[in-house]
């Protein structure tokens, strides 16, 4: 944020975990901290979601400590992780110790906590997780993050800063009041008359529970690609509903043109 308090746009990258030799989506890091992208992210799923559902693919934090070490600007996490896979304390011990590893550079971690309920079926099934219903795994996020609040105050040594909460998806019902409740960052992807929408929703919940809905910074995802006078305009129409994060999608075998792009609109953007 600015002195004044108000957010400048950032520019995140999910690099997909699929597809691609490790070294190579190591290399796409290091290529996009060097272009200044704010936040670099991955996902936590276990096999590809496009292209050849049985190809390359590796896990997600054990990637993300790599991501840790080897960056020292950038700040990156997981878009998102899973929260049934795994039990609230170890996501949160999880969380602290990649959050320390990345303050080898400045002494303050760069780690950003994105959680959500999970939706890829096979990724249940094969890897044996209860798959449940939507409900009942939102109603388990729901429970699960204040005792992943609660376990960063336990751990010794404790996160570098109080490390902020992304949590993807546009629910009404459910999602958005979960927003509300727990998170510093909200993710979606939706066109501009679906987001005014949510955001009104949002509004809803914060003042259910008095909490300033400015408070929460507004993300959306973008697959922008040529940057025509149809698409900027449309990007104007996100920054006037309150959207100051945009995220890209790529595989690490992608050409970065669109984030060259993505970073040069951020940038005229700018106070």
């Amino acid at each position: 944020m600015t002195s004044s308090g108000k957010r400048n746009i950032r520019v995140g990258v999910q690099v997909s975990n699929q597809h691609a030799p490790y070294p190579i989506i190591r290399d796409t890091v290091r290529q996009l901290e060097d272009l200044g992208v704010d936040i670099v992210f991955n996902w936590d799923h276990f096999f590809p979601l496009s292209g050849d559902r049985d190809g390359l693919h590796f896990e997600a934090w054990t990637m993300l400590a790599a991501i840790a070490e080897q960056t020292t600007r950038v700040e990156f996490g997981p878009l998102v992780n899973c929260n049934a896979y795994r039990n609230p304390d170890l996501q949160a011990d999880m969380a602290r110790t990649v959050d320390q590893i990345s303050a080898h550079s400045t002494g303050t971690g760069r780690f950003i906590f994105g959680t959500g309920s999970g939706w890829f079926e096979r990724d249940f099934t094969e890897y044996g997780y209860p798959f449940g219903t939507p409900g009942s795994r939102l109603d388990a996020l729901s429970q699960d993050l204040p005792r992943i609040r609660a376990r960063w105050e336990l751990l010794n040594p404790a996160p570098t800063r109080q490390i902020p909460i992304l949590i993807g998806g546009g629910g009404e019902q459910k999602t958005l009041k979960i927003v509300a409740q727990h998170a510093d960052i909200w993710h979606s992807f939706a066109d501009p008359e679906t987001m005014m929408r949510k955001i009104g929703v949002l509004r809803h919940w914060c003042e259910e529970i008095g909490r300033p809905v400015g408070e929460i910074e507004i993300s959306t995802g973008t697959s922008i690609r040529g940057f025509g006078s149809t698409e900027l305009a449309e990007l104007d129409v996100y920054r006037e509903l309150g959207v100051t994060l945009f995220e890209v999608a790529i595989d690490a075998t992608h050409d970065l043109a669109v984030v060259k792009k993505m970073l040069a609109w951020r940038d005229s953007q700018q106070d």
